[in-house]
């Protein structure tokens, strides 16, 4: 692997008990479309990784491809206003650039919400540390590693 991000990711992965294999693709997978048409798989099948602000700390939300979060509806979730946080603070929270935010093992740790539409999927592609690396993962084990809360986020 020659992205030097992915490698990396997958390596913290691998510290913590999780193998993955992560796929560099040729063509960007900055957005869900780019990354399902790389992958040759249904956007429904990527997995957005997206940071939100919520009162003074942060929930990342695992959003399917296609589906816009609602944030009133993840507001009610977490108890607490919710808005989209900006890049600067999804690259210090997380320690990864917007594009390339993995869904688990992040700098900091954090409260997550899986949207409920990826337990319908055998296989969802998420990002791998950069916008050019996706990894495989079944649903339901993203959301035993990253402890989250499956609810309706769309």
């Amino acid at each position: 692997m020659t992205d030097s991000r992915a490698a990396a990711y997958t390596a913290r992965l691998a510290e913590l008990g999780i193998d993955i294999e992560a796929r560099e693709m040729d063509d960007s997978t900055h957005t869900a479309q780019q990354a399902a048409d790389a992958i040759g798989c249904p956007v429904a099948a990527i997995v957005k990784s997206l940071l939100f602000r919520a009162g003074d700390g942060f929930v990342l939300v695992l959003a399917s491809g296609p589906n816009r979060v609602d944030t009133d509806l993840v507001s009610e979730i977490v108890g607490l206003p919710v808005s989209m946080a900006d890049a600067k603070s999804v690259k210090t929270v997380t320690g990864y650039s917007i594009g390339g935010v993995p869904p688990l093992a992040h700098a900091t740790q954090l409260p997550t919400i899986i949207d409920e539409s990826l337990l319908e999927l055998e296989e969802v592609w998420a990002a791998a540390g950069s916008a050019n690396s996706v990894f495989p993962i079944a649903p339901q084990r993203l959301v035993e590693l990253s402890a989250a809360t499956v609810a309706r986020v769309s």
